[in-house]
């Protein structure tokens, strides 16, 4: 039984046909993460020469890409950023928020991330803020996801203990349609 192909396997194989095919929509940046995933621990990279201190035995490692966005390179610095991030965590349970984004916004975001993002970000907190200060909406849309975490618990008083939120709004919300879309009209208004 072969081995199971690994993403750069993939792209050294078919990521010069997907350029071509996809040329038009494939940013500079897209282009330079392919081109590092391919590369990663190869000869096109250079390599260094590791031996075993216990018996001596000799052999060549490929440097690798070091890109952030290469599965290989950053399991280690990905698992990092998780615990980091959960450090930061409150001690109170916390809910899933998807936002779905209709797919004419989701191929802006994917040539203007930055930008679409922000905005996405801010719309997200506006709309949050508003559902918490309502009962437990339910809405539903269709195409892309947008997702986010929210505590289920607000603080009480000044003492900053957290109290846990009513049980229809710890369940998880699919949240869509018009509060998050005029949180992002009234955003793109005031740019």
């Amino acid at each position: 039984m072969s081995a199971r192909p690994e993403p750069a396997d993939i792209l050294r194989r078919h990521g010069s046909m997907y350029r071509h095919l996809h040329a038009d929509s494939l940013s500079g940046a897209q282009h330079r993460v392919m081109r590092a995933i391919e590369q990663c621990r190869t000869a096109a990279l250079g390599g260094h020469l590791e031996q075993c201190d216990a018996c001596g035995h000799q052999r060549i490692a490929f440097n690798s890409c070091r890109n952030r966005h290469c599965p290989k390179c950053q399991s280690l610095a990905r698992a990092q950023w998780l615990d980091d991030r959960q450090a930061d965590l409150l001690p109170v349970p916390y809910f899933h928020v998807v936002f779905t984004v209709p797919e004419s916004i989701a191929a802006i975001a994917f040539q203007n991330k930055r930008v679409v993002y922000d905005i996405l970000f801010q719309a997200t907190a506006d709309t949050l803020q508003t559902f918490a200060a309502c009962a437990a909406p339910k809405c539903n849309a269709t195409g892309r996801l947008f997702q986010s975490t929210a505590p289920d618990a607000k603080p009480r008083s000044v003492s900053f203990k957290w109290v846990t939120a009513d049980s229809q709004v710890s369940a998880w919300i699919r949240i869509g349609g018009v509060l998050i879309f005029e949180a992002i009209d009234a955003l793109l208004m005031a740019r």
